[in-house]
C-alpha cells in the first residue's frame, strides 16, 4: 500500500513497555495508524540495545524495569501527563500484567498485552508445582480482576498473533465450513450462539497449527539460542506445563494429565514441559508434521469461549491447543537445551529481517473432526512480503505487532468494554486492521488425520474408531 490508513488519535500519553522485537516492530505501526503528540511517547526497557531507533525518532527513551516496588511510582506521572487519554502497550517480559492492567483502569488508560506476564521468577520457581506455573492459573488472574472490577477503561488481554490473531481466524474459519457444509444458520451475535454454530458444524477440537520455514544465512552455532521472535518468551512457555483446552468428545485423561481443581475446568495440563512435547499436526507447506505442544492462553480461552453448558453439566466443547513447529534453527536449539537438562545455553539469538534468507511464518487454525475431516484458516507471510510491508521484523514479529496494532484500534473504537479478550472482541474489525500485513489469507481443506500413514510396525495403541481423539494426536 503506498497510502496507509490512520485509523484513530490517541489523545493522551502511549507508554510502551518492552522494546525487544515486538517492541520494535509495533513502533513503525503505531506511527503509521495513529494521530499523537510524539512529545508524550515513551518507551521503558531494561536494555538499551536498539535506543538508536527511538532517539533517531526524537522519542523519550527509559532506561530502566519495572518492578514489583517501582511500577506505581514510575508509570503514573508518565501515563497521565498533560492530559487526554493515555495508551499503555506492554511488550515486555517479567512485568506483572494484571497489575499494571489494573493500575492504568484506575488510572482510566487504555492497556492493551500479548500474554499474560508475571513479575520475574515465576516461570522458573520449583518452589511452585506445575499447576500453579500454568497459563490457565494466569488467565485465572485476569478472570478475577475482571469479576472485582467489571466494565470500565478497556484493557485487551494477551492480543499478538497467537492468543489474539487466532481466536479471530476460528470465527472467520467456523463460518467458511458452516458455509461449505450448506448448513443454515445466521452469523452467530453472542458467545453461546458461537459454541451452538461450533456444534453443529461438527468441530471436535482446533490446533493452532503453526509452522516457520524461515532460514537463516548462517547455520545455528553451537551454545547459542536461536529464534525469530523472544527467545526469553518462548523458554518461558515453553518450560511451562504443556496445556490444551480439554474437549466434551475426549475419552481419557493422558496419563500423566492433571485436571485443575479451580477455575472455569475448560483445560487440563500434562506434566512435562510443553516444549518438550509433541503433537501431531497439519498446515498447507509442510502437511502432516510434529509439532510441539507450547502452552498458549488461547487454548484455554479457545476452549472455554465454546463451551456450552446445560446447567452445571458441559454438554460441548471443542478441545484446543497449540501445534508448534518453529524454524529449525529453534528445534535445534531446543534439542541442544534438553539434551541439557534444561540448562539455557550461554547466548541467544533472534533473527532479523537482515539475516534470513527466504521463508514464511504459516500460522493459522486447524478446524478438525466435522464432515470435510479438517480445515485449515491462516496467514502464509513471507519474509519478502515482510521486507516490503514494514521494517524491524521478520514475519513470525509481523503477524504478531498487526495484531497488536488490530487490538488497539478496537480498543480506541471500544474505550469502555472493561477487560477483554480476543475472542470476545468484533473479529471482523480487528482482521480488517489486520489482513493488510498477512500476506495471503487462505483456507484449505485436508484429508489427513492423526493416525493416518503410520507405517503400523510397532503396535501402537490407536482409536481408530475416532481419529481425533487426543490419544491420537500426541506423540508418544
Amino acid at each position: 500500500m503506498t497510502e496507509w490508513p490512520v485509523h484513530a488519535r490517541i489523545t493522551g500519553p502511549i507508554v510502551m513497555i518492552g522494546f525487544g522485537s515486538i517492541g520494535k516492530g509495533t513502533l513503525p505501526l503505531i506511527e503509521r495508524h495513529f494521530h499523537y503528540d510524539k512529545s508524550r511517547f515513551v518507551v521503558i526497557d531494561p536494555e538499551d540495545k536498539d535506543r538508536k531507533i527511538l532517539d533517531d525518532r526524537g522519542i523519550r527513551f527509559i532506561h530502566q524495569a519495572i518492578t514489583r516496588d517501582n511500577y506505581r511510582a514510575l508509570l503514573k506521572p508518565l501515563l497521565t501527563e498533560d492530559g487526554g487519554q493515555g495508551f499503555c502497550v506492554n511488550l515486555s517480559v517479567d512485568t506483572s500484567s494484571v497489575d499494571i492492567m489494573e493500575f492504568c483502569r484506575e488510572l482510566g488508560v487504555l492497556y492493551i498485552d500479548t500474554v499474560v506476564e508475571p513479575w520475574a521468577g515465576f516461570y522458573f520457581d520449583s518452589r511452585l508445582g506445575p499447576e500453579a506455573r500454568s497459563n490457565y492459573a494466569l488467565r485465572e488472574t485476569v478472570l478475577a480482576a475482571r469479576r472485582r472490577k467489571p466494565g470500565g477503561t478497556t484493557a485487551v488481554s494477551c492480543c499478538g498473533a497467537n492468543p489474539g490473531m487466532v481466536s479471530w481466524f476460528v470465527k472467520q474459519a467456523l463460518l467458511n465450513v458452516a458455509g461449505d457444509l450448506k448448513l443454515k444458520f445466521k452469523e452467530p451475535q453472542t458467545r453461546e450462539d458461537w459454541g451452538k454454530l461450533a456444534r453443529k458444524v461438527g468441530v471436535k477440537g482446533i490446533h493452532i497449527a503453526e509452522r516457520d520455514t524461515q532460514r537463516a544465512k548462517l547455520p545455528k552455532p553451537l551454545e547459542v539460542f536461536v529464534n525469530t521472535w523472544s527467545v526469553e518468551g518462548f523458554l518461558s512457555e515453553g518450560m511451562q506445563p504443556a496445556e490444551l483446552g480439554w474437549g466434551s468428545h475426549e475419552k481419557r485423561l493422558p496419563k500423566n494429565g492433571a485436571k485443575h481443581k479451580i477455575g472455569c475446568q475448560a483445560a487440563i495440563y500434562l506434566k512435562q514441559p510443553g516444549a518438550n512435547t509433541r503433537v501431531r499436526s497439519w498446515t498447507p507447506t509442510a502437511k502432516a508434521q510434529y509439532g510441539f505442544l507450547v502452552t498458549h492462553n488461547e487454548s484455554i480461552s479457545i476452549a472455554d469461549y465454546f463451551t456450552l453448558r446445560n446447567g452445571r453439566q458441559v454438554v460441548y466443547r471443542p478441545t484446543c491447543h497449540y501445534a508448534y513447529h518453529p524454524c529449525n534453527d529453534a528445534v535445534l536449539s531446543l534439542h541442544e537445551l534438553f539434551g541439557k537438562a534444561g540448562a539455557r545455553q550461554p547466548a541467544i539469538h533472534i533473527l532479523d529481517e537482515h539475516e534470513i534468507v527466504d521463508g514464511i511464518d504459516e500460522l493459522g487454525v486447524l478446524l478438525y473432526g466435522h464432515k470435510k475431516n479438517a480445515y485449515w484458516y491462516g496467514s502464509q507471510l513471507s519474509i519478502d512480503e515482510t521486507r516490503e510491508l514494514a521494517p524491524y521484523q521478520n514475519a513470525t514479529g509481523l503477524q504478531v505487532t498487526s495484531a497488536v496494532l488490530a487490538g488497539m484500534v478496537w480498543a480506541l473504537e471500544n474505550p469502555n468494554a472493561g477487560i477483554v479478550e480476543a475472542d470476545e472482541m468484533d473479529f471482523r474489525r480487528c482482521l480488517d486492521v489486520q489482513m493488510p500485513y498477512l500476506g495471503p489469507v487462505i483456507g484449505a481443506y485436508t484429508g489427513w488425520t492423526p493416525t493416518a500413514g503410520r507405517p503400523g510396525l510397532f503396535k501402537e495403541d490407536l482409536d481408530k474408531r475416532d481419529p481425533w481423539q487426543f490419544s491420537n494426536v500426541l506423540v508418544g
